[in-house]
């Protein structure tokens, strides 16, 4: 099944400019690529961000995945720019960690990406981070958006005299560069690591930091076509990846994303490691070498109630967001803590990037092993967990629900220190979310069955 874009089909901008809904999602703006997001709106934003930097002439670093569609909307983008005065750099293909990273480093006003991630090649989007490496706020994407909206006849009207186009060489080896200098203790000297790079943006540079670090590398998903980004690869995707863990004599194998923010590993044995048990390792290791600030890490409500055993346990505090990387980044920030994520394999480290970074991550990872096998990890116990997607008429009726949320408090008093369960609403589709873990699998079944059932009942 396709991956859910950002916006539905009712945010499409009309041919005169864009509507009058939202155009920021979760996720920057995100949509179909020349259906959605055409040229003109690309323009459009980059026109509008630049337009609203506090900088006279802002330096805006523009990068992308490997998409077919990067190209026309990267040039589209640093027209816009240029129209509003600033000064468009083009970093090429590039992880959007490198994006933010770069930014911090070089002090550039403004990064922009052009990637719709972990979705098929047809989607695309943009997204912008700001001079401290962080996305843009909620607030901030709609001072941008307003400015797209108040030039919604399209006109460049160059109220400024024009900003300039050009190529920033040698972004890639600033980003390797920087890895290297975070990783220069690292030695993967016989080390045999098997690299699912997606055909996206970590297909040079991830294969290429793990040789530098003596790592022996074997790379899949290399050959980006334009259309293969994500297509039956990657971490979405880890069939493949994990078929040939299990048959080959590999040590450990990681799999990013299309835009290389997230990371999933798979042991020798073929078993998957999420992003749980791998924020779980990196939590113990910086915690035990002093790298650990505020001894404690940011989670979403995701992530598996054994982790919250595990570090209760191990004396290292856990602060629980809502979905998503922002919600994450916003704590840690907030807390003054370094390290957090998601199971889905978006994990933060700020004191090296203020994003997700999955080529970090494993490396991170590779780290806080020492040496160790990823089969024999002891970091925390996964609790079974079942996640049901259940089709109702109108999720927004489940705030009303009171008999579904008895339901969910009965479940969760049985379960009180032993497991949990989570009744949620997506915010994208008629589907009412229903996950729940339990020591036992047979117990997580049971209880998925009767909440299920109740859900069904109450809102089908």
């Amino acid at each position: 099944m396709a991956a859910e874009a950002n916006v539905a089909a009712a945010d499409v901008p009309s041919a005169h400019g864009p509507s009058p809904k939202r155009l920021f999602g979760t996720d920057g703006v995100r949509g179909g690529a020349g259906d959605f997001l055409t040229p003109e709106l690309a323009l459009a934003l980059g026109r509008g961000a630049a337009t609203v930097s506090p900088v006279e002439s802002p330096q805006v670093l523009i990068v992308r995945d490997t998409r077919e569609s990067g190209h026309m909307l990267e040039t589209a983008l640093a027209a816009g720019v240029a129209a509003a005065g600033g000064q468009a750099l083009l970093g090429g293909v590039l992880p959007t960690p490198g994006a933010a990273l770069l930014v911090r480093r070089f002090g550039f006003d403004l990064g922009a990406v052009v990637s719709a991630s972990h979705n098929p090649f047809q989607d695309n989007g943009i997204k912008f981070f700001g001079p401290d490496g962080t996305k843009l706020s909620h607030s901030e994407e709609a001072r941008v958006e307003e400015a797209v909206r108040a030039r919604s006849d399209g006109a460049l009207g160059m109220e400024k005299r024009p900003g300039r186009v050009r190529e920033l060489h040698g972004s890639s080896s600033d980003y390797l560069r920087e890895l290297e200098g975070r990783f220069s203790g690292l030695d993967l000297t016989n080390v045999h690591v098997l690299l699912d790079c997606a055909n996206g943006a970590t297909y040079r540079v991830a294969p290429e930091i793990f040789r530098r670090l003596g790592a022996e590398v074997t790379a899949v998903a290399v050959q980006p076509d334009g259309r293969n980004i994500n297509q039956e690869c990657g971490s979405t995707h880890l069939e493949g990846l994990t078929g040939r863990m299990a048959d080959e004599d590999f040590d450990i194998g990681f799999a990013f994303d299309g835009d290389g923010d997230r990371v999933l590993a798979v042991d020798r044995r073929g078993e998957v490691v999420d992003g749980d048990e791998l924020i779980a390792l990196a939590a113990l290791h910086l915690r035990g070498r002093g790298s650990l600030p505020g001894g404690g890490v940011a989670v979403t409500v995701m992530t598996n109630y054994g982790f919250h055993q595990a570090m209760e346990a191990a004396g290292v505090r856990v602060a629980t967001t809502p979905v998503g990387d922002r919600h994450v980044l916003l704590e840690l920030i907030e807390r003054g803590w370094a390290l957090g994520g998601e199971q889905s394999g978006h994990i933060i480290d700020t004191k090296f990037v203020p994003s997700g970074d999955g080529i970090a991550a494993a490396l991170l990872t590779l780290e806080a092993l020492a040496g160790r096998d990823l089969a024999e990890r002891d970091s925390m116990r996964k609790l079974p967990q079942r996640l049901v997607n259940v089709r109702v008429a109108d999720a927004a009726r489940l705030e009303s629900a009171t008999s579904i949320w008895e339901a969910v408090a009965r479940e969760g008093e049985l379960l009180d220190g032993r497991g949990r369960v989570l009744v949620r609403p997506s915010g994208t589709e008629p589907v009412v979310r229903v996950m729940v873990e339990a020591p036992e699998p047979s117990e997580c079944d049971e209880v998925t069955r009767r909440l299920v059932s109740t859900v069904e009942h109450e809102l089908g």
